[in-house]
C-alpha cells in the first residue's frame, strides 16, 4: 500500500477537524493542502511509528502553529477577522485541539499528545480548560432543526445540560426558517436529510441569507461531505454522536463568531 493510499481515507476527517480548529472551510482546507504538498514535496515527512492517520494530523499541526512559511505559499488566510482581544483568552488554540482530537476525532490522549507535541498529562488539562470555558463562557439560544423526535430530544437534553437554551425544534425546513426569523438563534442544529420535510441544507441557506449564525450540520454519511471540492460545511457532527462530540463543535462554532454570541 502506498503513502496514498495510507492516507486517503483519512483526509476528509482531517479536513472536518482543520474546518472546526480554523473556523472556515477556506481556511481548514487551505491548511490541510500545505500538509499534503508539504509531504508530497519533503518538507515534512510522516513519523515511522506513529499509526498513518495519527502521523498525518501531527503533520498538519506542524503546518498549523509552524512559521508563516510553511504555509504562505498555499495562500492561507486567518478564518475570521476578530482580534485576539475580541475572542475568548481563556480558551487557547491548545485546549481548543486538544478537545476536538479527542471529543469529535475519537483519538486517545496518548495519540492527541503526539499531534500536538505534549504529554497526555498536558493534552488532558487542557481539555479541562476548554471544556470549563465552553461551560462559563460560550451560552447561546439554540434552533434544532431535526425530523426524527428521538433524535430532536436528546439534542435538546444534550445543549441544555450545556447551558443553553432551545427556543425551538423544527422537524420541516418551512418550519425551521419561520421559527429562525420568529426567534433569532445564535447557533443552528440541523440534520441534512428532513425526509419529507424538505432539505436541511436548504433551511439553513435560506436562514443564513437573514443571519450570520454558526450552523452545525447532522448527518450519518459525513465524508460525503467533506471533499472539498466546493462550499461545504465548517461544522459537522456525525450520526451516532457522543456527548463530548456535540459539546466541542458547539463550543467551536460559537468561539468564531463572538459578536453574534453575545447578541443572543
Amino acid at each position: 500500500m502506498t503513502v496514498a493510499q495510507a492516507l486517503a481515507p483519512h483526509l476528509p476527517y482531517l479536513r472536518r477537524y482543520a474546518r472546526a480548529l480554523t473556523g472556515s472551510q477556506k481556511s481548514g482546507d487551505a491548511y490541510v493542502r500545505a500538509a499534503l504538498t508539504a509531504l508530497v514535496e519533503g518538507d515534512q515527512s510522516l513519523t515511522p511509528n506513529l499509526a498513518p492517520r495519527v502521523a498525518l494530523y501531527q503533520v498538519f499541526h506542524k503546518i498549523w502553529t509552524g512559521p508563516a512559511h510553511l504555509y504562505e505559499k498555499h495562500g492561507i488566510v486567518a478564518a475570521d477577522n476578530q482580534s485576539p482581544e475580541d475572542r475568548l483568552a481563556s480558551l487557547s488554540a491548545k485546549a481548543r485541539a486538544a478537545l476536538l482530537l479527542t471529543a469529535v476525532e475519537s483519538f486517545t490522549l496518548e495519540e492527541a499528545a503526539s499531534i500536538v507535541g505534549d504529554d497526555p498529562d498536558g493534552v488532558e488539562q487542557a481539555i479541562v480548560e476548554a471544556q470549563r470555558a465552553i461551560e462559563n463562557e460560550l451560552i447561546s439560544k439554540v434552533l434544532i432543526i431535526e425530523d426524527e423526535p428521538i433524535i430532536a430530544l436528546d439534542l435538546e437534553n444534550l445543549v441544555t445540560e450545556l447551558g443553553h437554551e432551545v427556543v425551538g425544534i423544527a422537524a420541516t425546513a418551512a418550519d425551521a426558517v419561520q421559527q429562525a426569523r420568529a426567534k433569532l438563534p445564535g447557533l443552528v442544529l440541523a440534520d441534512i436529510n428532513l425526509g419529507e420535510g424538505g432539505s436541511g441544507i436548504d433551511a439553513v441557506n435560506e436562514i443564513l441569507s437573514s443571519f450570520d449564525i454558526p450552523v452545525i450540520f447532522i448527518t450519518a454519511y459525513p465524508e460525503k461531505l467533506l471533499t472539498g471540492e466546493r462550499p461545504e460545511p465548517t461544522y459537522l457532527i456525525a450520526k451516532p454522536f457522543l456527548p463530548e462530540t456535540v459539546q466541542a463543535t458547539v463550543g467551536q462554532a460559537l468561539f468564531f463568531h463572538p459578536i453574534k454570541r453575545k447578541a443572543a
